[in-house]
């Protein structure tokens, strides 16, 4: 099988496609022929070293296919069950072995592409949005990267929970889709002060600001909260915070700052199938709107991590083996 792995760490341009032995499903696990992947900046932190990985390393940790073997003891699953999982490494690849009880199966009216591409980013807005700090209605909320993948849906997430909801976009077509998913109020923070606007919309200051974004974003992000207001830091997508010292929290009105990831909340599989039930049930219903904003062949993945990093694009990203 064909799979993209890097062998180096560095720019896109490290990222080699190989011929791969095809894998063999041990006890507890199956086997999926991947029908597509999701492209996500976890990815990019792996392939320029900030999270390490013993190399040679295949990318990838999102994906939706169909199940082709099962190994010993599993009895959840069969071969012919279309299935969807994230966070388990392999995924730029044409097939791959996941353990069983990290799978979901998708329902019949999402597509593999329509599951590829909620499991991460739905499940880290709903985790957000419900868990690390959980919006209550009449809310005040920033959600910076408003037009990309996680910020799509989880505006959406936030405005069915009752928030008032600001954002921060590049541009007036990334505006218009963040205003399209429900949000009140769009910055575009590459011509306007965010912090400036949001102090005026909102003297008292925010409950929360959901902050993926990082190094350019971060100082500003906590002068918006009111006190004991809280900042939850979800990427860095500008690069990652400088080293921070808290009695700025106090200075700042007792603030609260956590940094959470996916991983911690669906550690168990009732969190699991509670997040990612929530999520695809939701598409599947038409409740939550996705965006599949481009598709690229798997020979392509360089592509796809120059146009994710360059944050051009909208919505989500995907491979297509």
């Amino acid at each position: 099988m064909q799979a993209i792995q890097i062998l180096a760490l560095g720019g896109p341009e490290v990222l080699t496609l190989c011929d791969l032995p095809t894998p063999a499903p041990g006890p507890g696990e199956v086997l999926v022929r991947l029908e597509a992947s999701g492209v996500n900046f976890i990815d990019v932190y792996f392939r320029e070293g900030r999270y390490p990985a013993k190399l040679p390393y295949t990318l990838g940790q999102e994906a939706a296919g169909t199940v082709v073997a099962i190994g010993d003891s599993v009895t959840s699953l069969k071969a012919g069950d279309r299935v969807a999982w994230c966070g388990i490494p392999g995924t730029y690849a044409q097939l791959a072995v996941a353990p069983a009880d990290r799978l979901v199966k998708i329902p019949e009216a999402v597509s593999f592409q329509q599951a590829a591409g909620a499991m991460l980013q739905g499940m880290t807005a709903h985790y957000l949005a419900h868990s690390t700090y959980p919006i209550r209605s009449g809310e005040e909320v920033l959600i910076h990267a408003g037009a990309g993948g996680v910020g799509l849906l989880f505006i959406q997430m936030a405005k069915s929970l009752g928030a008032r909801v600001y954002t921060t976009v590049s541009s007036d077509e990334k505006a218009a889709l963040a205003h399209a998913a429900g949000a009140d109020e769009v910055i575009l923070y590459t011509r306007e002060d965010f912090a400036a606007k949001i102090k005026k919309w909102s003297p008292a200051g925010l409950h929360a600001v959901y902050d993926s974004v990082g190094k350019s974003t971060f100082d500003k992000s906590l002068e918006v909260l009111r006190p004991r207001g809280t900042m939850v830091l979800f990427g860095g997508s500008s690069g990652p915070v400088p080293p921070f010292d808290l009695i700025k929290l106090s200075a700042l009105g007792s603030l609260y700052i956590t940094r959470p990831t996916l991983r911690d909340y669906i550690a168990t599989r009732a969190d699991l199938e509670l997040r990612a039930g929530a999520v695809l049930n939701a598409v599947a219903d038409g409740a939550l709107k996705l965006r599949l904003e481009h598709t690229y062949p798997l020979t392509d993945a360089a592509h796809a991590h120059r146009d994710l990093e360059s944050r051009i694009t909208t919505g989500k990203l995907l491979l297509i083996p």
